[in-house]
Parts: C-alpha cells; structure tokens; sequence
C-alpha cells in the first residue's frame, strides 16, 4: 500500500498529460487547455440561456442582455476557481464547473415582470446569503434532503421549464411573430441539427450537440434577416463589469420567493457533488465537500448579483462529461475557467451572443429541459421504487404540478402564499416532499 501511494504521488509531481486521470496532478498547460475548453463549450449556452430568457421577459434591453452575458461569463469563471481551489471555507476542492443556474429561471420570469429586474437582484444578494450560511452549517440539516426529495425536484424543475422552451421556440413572451412560420422553421432546424449531431457524433464531441445545433440556427437566422446587429454598435474592444448596474430593491414577496428556491437550488448542489465523487472518485462526499460546494453556491451568487447578475449553481452537463472522459484534473479544468474569464471581458462576445434569436434558443433548451426531466426520474429509479418512495414521488409531484397548472386553487391564502406556490411548481414540490418525508415511517428492511 504504502509503494502505490509513493507511486501515485510520484506521477502527480511529474509534468505528464497521464494526469489528467488524477485530481491533483501536474499537466502541461497547453494540453491541458483542450481539455479545458471542452468542459467550456458542454456548459456554454446552458450558462448564457438562462440570462436570455429572464432578460427578454423582465424587457431589459439588448445592451443590457450583453453585459449581463459578459458578468455571466467571468462569475462563472470566477465560482469555478473557487469549487477548486477554495477561498477560505468556500469551494469543495473538487472538479465542480458552476455556471448560471437554470433552478431560477421559472421565479425569476414571475418576479422580474411583478416588480423589476432590480427585486430580483435584490432576492439573490439576500438569498446568496442565505445559503451561502446554510452551507457553512451544512453537517447539521443535510439529513433532511434525502435523495428521493432531491430527485422529485430536479424532475420538477425540468417540467416547469418545459413551457419556457416552448415560449422560446415559438420566438420569445411578446413577440409580435409569436408562434409565426419562420420561428416554428428556424426552431425546427435548430433541433433537427442538435438530434443529428448527437446521433452522428462519436465519443465526447457528443457534447457539442447544442453548440452545433446553436451555430447553425444562428447562421440560417442570418441569412433569413432575423438578427439585429444593433447592439455592437459602439461595443468596446475590452471591458470589466459595471459594479450595481441595477440597483438592488429588496421586496418581500420576491425575498421569500427566491429564498425558497435558493433551497431548491442547495439540493441540486448536493446531488451534483454526490452524483461526481460516487461516479469519478468511487466515494461518498465529505461534509466538508459538501459544506464548501453550497458556501461557494451561496455566496459567488450574492457576489454575482452585486455585478447585476444571476445566480450560479453547479453543471450537471459537466458531471455527465467528467464521468464519461474520466478527466478530473484540477488544474486542466481550471485552464476552462480562465478561458470563461477571458471571454467575459471581451464585450464583443457577449453582445453577439445577445443577438441570437429566441427561436433558435427554444430549439435547443427543448432538449435540455427534456434531459433535465429525464434526469430527475432516473435519480428516483436510482432511490429504488420501495412504496415510501413512490408515495413522496408520486404526491409531490402531483401536488406540485398539477395544482400550479390551477393556481386559482390558493385563492382562499394570503398574497404571500399566493406568489410564492400559486405559479411555481418546484418550491411546491420540494416542500410536499420535504413533510412526506419527514413525516412518513422508515420501512423495516425486508429480511
């Protein structure tokens, strides 16, 4: 045991590309850095589509949806150094790629438009907070997110963004051409692309699927005059984010709204970490992994939000990648964080970005939000299908998204109820699931 040990730490200290397999070994910085932007581009437009879609429904303006494209990039960056290499009790030392969470999206499309882009600001600094304290303390609650609590929400989740992608592929909420030939066309052709290249493609380019199917969407989009190239006009050569571009309104309603979420969020965190040290390191998490993972999560987001930005959680897509290529070098994927860094602060990125049009967008988050669903129902086969699982499942989930398809069902509850639940069926299923699980008994193990 003790010559593998010395082995082991005598590769890590060896500069060789072989230690890309290992966490902490040395890699040549120019090998490292394909490696590196591969885990970029598996997370690139799912860390930019979220900005787009509560951009467009809280009428923020094309200027604005760039910068906010540009900060997205660099908090990203910045929350990915942090999951690596810590600061101070924040970061789990582990291959954690954060990114712009799509956990958000559902509330924030319901609070922007309600009170402002800046009440939502206002809910992540409070939020961050929150939860960036929750995890500090996290050895002494993770007990009550079970894993069959955390796979009923991440099943929600991807239901609930179900109508988002559908807005989107139709040409965005609003649109004067919503649901018009040349949306139901252009989002057609954006995932047709996406589902032959998944189909073609061989070995990790795979996950290039929806860039693929982005790229060609946006290039047919220019040719049928569907992009607006206003908002390069006057756009800087390098920039760095404007500090409280919006500036902060803390409404109630909203606080306790994105709180909650920001709860939903924690789970997420949780079954990413876990879903990568049990699938990669072949362990369970430490508490100490795991209290670093939600502090990271909770506080990087209120630094976000202070950038005008929303908040940033872990990549599932990056999980799913560092399980199948095995690559879980510290230091290579940092070589993506950087470069996430360096396309933050070149405006021009974001701006294109900016002009991609909603039915491309719609047609390819139509298969992401689907995968997301899938997702959380195979999390629950993994929990086994025991009658105490089925029954938190099966009521939460029935509870949670048939009764906000009726919102008028909460009619006899106070305003706060009302827009907390009315509207949003993660925060009701994750509570459903919470008391069920609580509350029903332990099965005795059968014999």
């Amino acid at each position: 045991m003790k010559e593998t040990i010395n082995k082991d730490s005598a590769i890590n200290d060896t500069v060789s590309i072989n230690n890309i397999y290992t966490l902490d070994g040395k890699v040549p910085i120019g090998k490292s850095i394909p490696f590196g932007l591969q885990h970029v581009l598996a997370m690139f437009v799912a860390n930019i589509a979220p900005i787009m879609i509560v951009a467009g429904a809280c009428g923020l303006t094309a200027q604005n949806t760039a910068a906010l494209i540009q900060t997205a990039m660099i908090v990203a960056g910045i929350g990915t150094f942090v999951q690596l290499f810590t600061v101070w009790r924040l970061g789990a030392r582990l291959p954690i790629v954060m990114g712009i969470s799509f956990t958000f999206v559902s509330i924030f499309c319901y609070v922007g438009p309600r009170w402002g882009y800046e009440a939502v600001i206002g809910a992540v600094l409070v939020g961050g907070c929150i939860e960036g304290i929750l995890g500090l303390f996290a050895k002494y609650w993770r007990g009550l997110v079970a894993p069959i609590v955390a796979a009923c929400v991440v099943t929600s989740i991807g239901f609930s963004l179900l109508s988002v992608g559908a807005n989107s592929f139709g040409g965005g909420n609003g649109a004067a051409d919503f649901g018009s030939a040349q949306n139901w066309f252009l989002g057609t052709v954006t995932l047709l692309c996406c589902l032959l290249f998944h189909i073609i493609a061989k070995g990790p380019v795979k996950q290039l699927s929806v860039l693929f199917g982005l790229t060609v969407g946006y290039v047919l989009a220019i040719f049928m005059g569907m992009v607006d190239f206003s908002a390069l006009q006057g756009v800087k050569a390098v920039s760095v984010p404007e500090f409280l571009p919006f500036t902060p309104v803390f409404n109630f309603n909203a606080i306790i709204s994105v709180v909650l979420i920001f709860l939903v969020s924690a789970t997420e965190t949780i079954g990413d970490t876990s879903a990568m040290t049990n699938t990669v390191l072949h362990r369970e998490p430490t508490d100490k992994e795991i209290s670093g993972a939600l502090a990271c999560d909770g506080f990087v987001s209120s630094f976000s939000a202070l950038f005008g930005c929303m908040p940033i959680t872990s990549f599932s897509q990056n999980v799913g990648l560092l399980a199948m290529t095995k690559v879980i070098n510290r230091r290579t994927i940092a070589t993506g964080a950087a470069i996430m860094v360096i396309a933050g602060i070149i405006p021009a990125v974001g701006a294109i970005l900016a002009t991609l049009p909603e039915a491309v967008l719609g047609g390819c988050t139509i298969m992401m939000f689907g995968n997301i669903v899938l997702s959380g129902l195979q999390m629950i086969g993994d929990c086994g299908y025991t009658q105490r699982n089925i029954t938190i499942a099966a009521l939460s989930l029935s509870i949670g998204l048939g009764f906000t398809q009726v919102p008028e069902i909460f009619a006899i509850f106070p305003d706060i109820i009302r827009t907390v639940f009315g509207e949003n069926c993660v925060a009701v299923v994750f509570l459903t699931a919470i008391i069920l699980n609580l509350v029903l008994p332990k099965e005795e193990p059968t014999e």
